[in-house]
């Protein structure tokens, strides 16, 4: 029965979707809405209660059945608090108005965008067959699946985590082992080519019931790449996009099932005798396939439970969809990110240079962190740290304008703040749209002191390796590069011998729990002995500090040397 509804009333859901996967099960299947009245029964139900399907739509239980009594309390209680519920109901049907039967009941609350749009109920005779009684637990089973993949599958923007997320769903609701295999991505570490008419494909999950746990050695491991041989079932899956179903009872059909013939012992050992391939696809193409499998005694797999793999495959590709995409963008972002950031040349023998740059957890898109060192005359240099607004590819090529754009200006012989004002009106000119953050120093070769302008950035750090460290909370701030408000002042530093001037990106210090000055405080923790190691100052910073990063750090230590003295005696 097509369940279009009563009028007025939306469907939320697609009426032949459900018809093919409870429309031939013996099990009464009705959908109510929250107004208890009928948008769906399947051709079950519409035998036992001896009415046409269309007379039910529109009309409530009572007022179609008013012999039956319906528990309408329950069901309303399942409406009100979405907690399933299994009663039992009595009455008489148009069908037989002499005879009071008797059936079980299963009712489930239907959600749509969160919003409570009605009730599913699954009836069957208490007397039926056993074989009816166990085709309505697999149509619970199976609704109970569908109704939790939504909050269970697609939780990150990670592919494997995703993946691993479809697999601890299945099983062992659906199969006895999951596993969900999928193209390399196009932009990753190289990998080898397969051979002419192989299909290579990433497992990126596998669960097992833990019976077969320890059999599992021989089947594959997560992570590892599975080549398929023509005619292989994942091939014949990909090729045709549609549902591949093995009964795997001879060698033969197991090779045929396979990547290749080392595989046929370790499937014999784990029993198998069935097996079902999915496609996991998007109008864009294939993305992989679900690989279901039962062995030892649970029974073949059933035309319903492919309607129901594909429909999890379906879903699940949506959320692999854009886990995929994000992937790509990170991973561009990333990468154009490190080739901006290379380790910085020491302007000058005498300047010591460490730098660090930590990206973020996958979960973050990459920043637009930055830094620079670039020689000026007279054996000066310049100092420049940034961080760009925003994540992304976007952030990231921001980045390199205003790194591009601050050593032309950096030829000039101006003050840190000139620099800034300078670079603020470009920005504003060249409609950059994205704002940044940046600080600049200029360090004389031989003097104890340093000039510093800051634009919305965060003050440096002078460590000193005789009295420790201090936050230059003096130096004035300005606002951010690209807002055209200028208005930026230079701070002269001064410093004993030996002092390491240590500049950062907010990452390092910004966390959501905590005030940023109480954060920014804690930088005053640091310590390096005279002549220690500039590199394991930063390893050290980033071991106690990265932590709990919700952002990219990026990290640039300096000091100076005198010439013919194995001692530092200037930032």
């Amino acid at each position: 029965m097509q369940a279009d509804a009563y009028a007025g009333s939306p469907v939320p859901f697609d009426p032949r979707a459900l018809a093919a996967l409870v429309g031939g099960t013996s099990a009464g299947v009705g959908v109510l809405d929250t107004g208890l009245r009928y948008l769906y029964v399947n051709p079950a139900l519409e035998r036992i209660n001896g009415i046409p399907a269309a007379e039910h739509l529109g009309r409530t239980v009572s007022e179609v059945l008013p012999g039956l009594d319906a528990r309408e309390d329950m069901i309303r209680a399942v409406l009100a608090d979405g907690k399933p519920r299994t009663i039992t109901i009595s009455g008489f049907t148009a069908r037989d108005a002499t005879v009071r039967r008797y059936w079980h009941g299963a009712f489930h609350r239907l959600e749509s965008g969160g919003r409570v749009v009605g009730v599913a109920g699954i009836v069957l005779e208490v007397m039926a067959a056993d074989q009816e009684q166990r085709a309505l637990e697999q149509a619970r089973r199976h609704l109970t699946l569908l109704d939790t993949a939504a909050a269970r599958i697609g939780t990150t923007l990670d592919m494997d985590t995703t993946c691993a997320e479809l697999v601890d769903l299945v099983v062992p609701g659906l199969a006895d082992i999951a596993t969900v295999e999928v193209f390399p991505p196009d932009v990753a570490a190289p990998v080898r080519p397969a051979p002419p008419g192989v299909l290579r494909l990433r497992r990126a999950a596998l669960r097992a019931v833990p019976a077969l746990g320890d059999e599992l050695h021989g089947f594959g491991l997560t992570g590892e790449y599975i080549d398929y041989q023509e005619g292989a079932a994942v091939q014949r899956c990909l090729a045709s996009n549609q549902p591949v179903v093995e009964n795997l009872t001879s060698d033969e059909q197991l090779l045929r099932s396979a990547p290749g013939p080392e595989r046929l012992t370790a499937y014999r050992a784990l029993g198998m005798h069935s097996a079902v391939i999915v496609p996991v696809t998007v109008r864009s193409g294939a993305l992989g396939i679900l690989g279901l499998i039962r062995a030892g005694d649970s029974p073949v797999f059933t035309d319903e439970d492919v309607v129901i793999a594909r429909e999890l495959a379906g879903r699940a590709a949506v959320d692999l969809d854009h886990a995929r995409r994000y992937a790509h963008e990170h991973t561009i972002a990333l990468e154009l990110q490190r080739s901006l950031l290379s380790e910085p040349r020491p302007p000058h023998p005498h300047i010591e240079i460490a730098t660090r740059y930590l990206p973020a957890d996958r979960s973050v898109m990459v920043g637009g962190d930055w830094f620079d060192v670039i020689p000026l005359r007279d054996g000066r240099h310049l100092k420049a740290m940034g961080d760009v607004m925003g994540h992304g590819v976007e952030a990231a090529v921001a980045m390199s304008h205003y790194r591009s754009l601050l050593r032309m200006f950096a030829d000039d012989e101006l003050p840190p703040h000139r620099i800034l004002e300078q670079l603020d009106r470009m920005v504003e000119r060249s409609g950059l749209d994205r704002a940044a953050t940046c600080l600049l120093a200029v360090v004389d070769r031989y003097g104890g002191a340093c000039e510093v302008a800051s634009a919305g950035h965060l003050p440096p750090v002078l460590i000193d390796p005789r009295t420790g460290a201090r936050v230059c909370e003096e130096m004035a701030v300005g606002p951010p590069l690209g807002t055209g408000f200028g208005g930026y002042r230079t701070t002269l530093l001064e410093f004993d011998p030996g002092t390491v001037l240590f500049l950062y990106t907010d990452g390092l210090v910004e966390r959501r729990d905590e005030d940023i000055d109480v954060s920014v405080g804690r930088l005053k923790e640091l310590v390096l002995p005279a002549g220690g190691s500039l590199e394991n100052l930063l390893d050290d910073v980033l071991e106690r500090f990265g932590p709990g990063a919700e952002d990219d750090i990026a990290v640039l230590a300096s000091r100076t040397r005198t010439p013919g003295v194995g001692t530092h005696d200037a930032t």
